[in-house]
């Protein structure tokens, strides 16, 4: 017992700061991942600028963003892995050097088929760089410090997805689409210089490198086929879904087998395999399991409401890819004011009763959502995000602090590698999910509308004759409405029934976070001054 405590004991021997104050690693690794994940989601607003530019359709055009998401959930699993065998801070360059040289590339292509090429490397570059940010912060902080370390990565990871419609609609709209990728270059040059300068590759890692090495490296080599087929065709499956019809497409159906094939297969594959490349096993610590499902479900909330909120507000109010984008910024300002206070508290308090509550807020902002009107202002909707908003980061900093506890610390890089990934999936889903539940409730609502709209109705009879005259209609009782009232009237069905179907996606993904909510309480606590941390076994 005493081996296996001393085993789960935080020891500074990982950390990464060397002679350098924390705090300055904290910024200088949180720069190239702040960009991979703002990358995540500016392209979104610019699609249509894209697709003018190199003279493709708009359905063409989403193969800039599949491309780049497929190509990250592929890396983010097996990061973990990489980052034991080339070793953390090398592998960590070598991310950020493939991510700004693909970054320039976008930014000069001058076809589709380089863009997607491009956008391929970029997404292999990213995906190392929040699962290697994260093992960092955690072998660098005592777990009594830890949250307020995590606070700086929540900032990354919650703020960088709200503002990259923002940012790529200003940039779009005042400059070229090609500048959303090119502004990752200056970044990610600054970023490789001060990593190499000032992040620390401590000896214990060096050590393990060297004891892997003398073993001799066994690549999993059918674990990272499983990997890259499981999760690259879900995320193909998910993020084209939508487009192709679902399963009356001959393609979803095909990826979508190969997926559940490769992914049940690499559960019984890993599990069984003396050096896995995704360590599955982690899955067994209670804690890791259940942080596992909190983290999915916030990652759903998070990427599904940053993904619909412009949406509504583009379909339903017929505001700018700017404007919309500008709606979300309340939520990003109610972020960075929370994140320190939610640090400050993780490391005081027990992390259960802040993440059950935060749950129940997250809970109440959906609600608050699912009661809004097609007939908001800017102001209404920058409230209903800013609500919601405020709950993230005392979601998503306790999640990382109670993460570790009970794992051994040189399992820190796959710990954090599975907790990106299920980030990911949980947002790929969630937009999937709202998607679906946005076609089919649009479908609902119209027809159920429609049928109001015969001259039995009252309400359509006095509409009809209030209205007619504006368009050139003579509005008399039981005269023949005109085609352009008629027209008007239509508009107005196919708005209200969009509209209805956002709020009852709302109203869906507010009832998946009031089942998951409970969870939080079955976690167990860290124990001070245990952690890689937390507590043995």
């Amino acid at each position: 017992m005493a081996s296996a405590a001393a085993a789960h004991t935080w020891t500074p021997t990982r950390s990464a700061a060397g002679p350098y104050s924390p705090w300055l690693i904290v910024v200088i690794i949180s720069l190239p991942t702040f960009m991979e994940v703002l990358d995540t989601s500016i392209a979104n607003v610019s699609l249509a600028h894209i697709a003018g530019g190199l003279s493709i359709s708009n359905d063409e055009a989403t193969w800039v963003l599949t491309s780049y998401l497929v190509a990250n959930a592929i890396v983010i699993p097996i990061s973990g892995w990489l980052s034991d065998v080339i070793g953390r801070k090398r592998y960590f360059m070598i991310s950020i050097a493939l991510f700004t040289i693909s970054s320039l590339m976008c930014g000069m292509a001058p076809n589709l088929t380089t863009l997607v090429l491009a956008r391929v490397f970029q997404g292999i570059g990213g995906g190392g760089l929040a699962p290697v940010e994260q093992s960092i912060l955690a072998d660098t902080f005592p777990p009594e410090k830890r949250g307020v370390a995590f606070a700086a990565f929540a900032i990354v990871v919650i703020v960088g997805p709200v503002l990259g419609p923002t940012l790529g609609g200003y940039i779009t709209e005042h400059s070229s689409w090609h500048w959303i990728f090119l502004i990752n270059v200056p970044v990610g040059i600054i970023a490789l210089g001060l990593t190499e300068i000032f992040v620390d590759e401590p000896e214990a890692i060096k050590e393990e490198r060297r004891q892997l090495y003398q073993r001799g490296i066994r690549i999993d080599y059918i674990g990272v086929l499983l990997v890259a087929l499981g999760l690259g065709f879900l995320e193909i499956t998910c993020d084209r879904g939508q487009r192709e019809d679902w399963f009356a497409s001959g393609m979803i159906v095909t990826t979508a087998i190969i997926s559940a094939t490769s992914l049940i297969a690499l559960v019984f594959w890993e599990l069984n395999h003396d050096e896995p490349v995704v360590d599955l096993s982690l899955l067994k610590n209670r804690n890791f399991a259940l942080t596992i499902l909190v983290m999915a479900t916030t990652g759903m909330i998070l990427f599904g409401t940053t993904q619909l909120i412009p949406q509504m507000l583009q379909q339903v109010l017929g505001y700018s890819a700017l404007d919309a984008g500008l709606a979300l910024t309340a939520g990003g300002v109610a972020t960075l004011v929370a994140v320190p206070i939610a640090g400050r508290l993780s490391d005081k308090i027990d992390v259960r009763f802040m993440l059950f509550p935060a749950l129940l807020v997250q809970a109440a902002a959906l609600w608050n959502m699912s009661r809004l009107t097609a007939d908001i202002s800017f102001g209404d909707a920058a409230m209903a995000r800013l609500y919601q908003s405020i709950a993230l980061p005392f979601l998503f900093i306790p999640i990382n602090a109670v993460a570790y506890v009970g794992l051994p610390q040189r399992k820190t890089a796959q710990a954090s590698s599975l907790l990106n990934v299920f980030r990911n999936l949980g947002g790929t889903v969630g937009i999937s999910f709202s998607q679906v539940l946005l076609a089919n409730g649009l479908q609902v609502h119209q027809s159920v509308l429609v049928e109001q709209l015969n001259p039995l109705n009252p309400n359509y009879t006095d509409w009809i004759q209030n209205a007619a005259p504006m368009f050139g209609g003579s509005g008399q009782p039981g005269a023949i409405p005109d085609p352009t009232t008629l027209a008007v009237l239509y508009q107005q069905v196919q708005r209200q029934a969009a509209m209805l179907s956002f709020l009852d996606v709302f109203h869906a993904l507010m009832i998946v976070v009031l089942i998951v909510s409970p969870v939080a309480l079955l976690m167990r606590p860290p124990k001070k001054g245990q952690g890689g941390g937390g507590m043995g076994h």
